[in-house]
């Protein structure tokens, strides 16, 4: 069967740190590698995105003295959770996955800037900077996409919510994701990528 040119697999943020055994890990978030392993193959277009910041990044907690991990503070760009090092550029933990599978066309790095967060593959956390995937998508002609990874609550979330505003067609595979639930951010996040009409299976 002919694999549609137009819709896209993105798969988010499958890396050792988000991992069980990571320094921010996901529940189950190795248990959904065969999974998008096997549907990869449904796609003629598979994307990827890697979280990789520097060393002393604004979101550690560590990089502000007396907070403690999973905390909330205000940066310029608004609220930001304060995370635990993780993803850090050359490091281990921000290698993907070593059972993922890596031969798809692209890989989206996110993060890098050390002043802002960047949950989404489309924006980084001001809302206003592009990571540049949009422009990837328009010239490859590809209209829908479907997410899977990792955190659902975080990342895939953000970048589904982006995509959507985009005029992207989104679908989110919940059954390869996994959430971190941070103070109810699951439910939330779930609420708000279903009344963006998003697609959750």
């Amino acid at each position: 069967m002919p694999r549609d040119a137009a819709h896209a697999l993105l798969v988010i943020d499958m890396q050792k740190d988000f991992c069980p055994g990571g320094a921010l890990a996901v529940d189950g978030g190795d248990a959904i590698v065969p999974g998008i392993n096997a549907l990869m193959g449904e796609f003629a277009t598979v994307l990827y995105t890697q979280d990789w910041h520097p060393a002393g990044h604004s979101s550690f907690a560590s990089s502000h003295p007396g907070a403690a991990p999973f905390t909330m503070t205000d940066m310029p760009y608004g609220p930001q959770v304060l995370w635990p090092d993780h993803c850090v550029q050359g490091s281990p933990g921000a290698e993907f996955h070593p059972e993922l599978r890596l031969d798809g066309d692209l890989i989206v790095r996110k993060g890098f800037n050390p002043a802002i967060d960047s949950y989404s593959a489309f924006f980084e956390n001001d809302h206003s900077t592009p990571t540049g995937l949009e422009g990837y998508l328009r010239t490859r002609g590809i209209e829908r996409l479907t997410l899977v990874g990792l955190a659902l609550d975080y990342c895939v979330a953000y970048s589904a919510l982006d995509a959507a505003k985009l005029g992207f067609g989104v679908e989110v595979r919940t059954d390869l994701s996994r959430a971190i639930d941070l103070d109810g951010s699951l439910a939330a996040m779930t609420g708000e990528m279903r009344s963006a009409g998003i697609t959750l299976t």
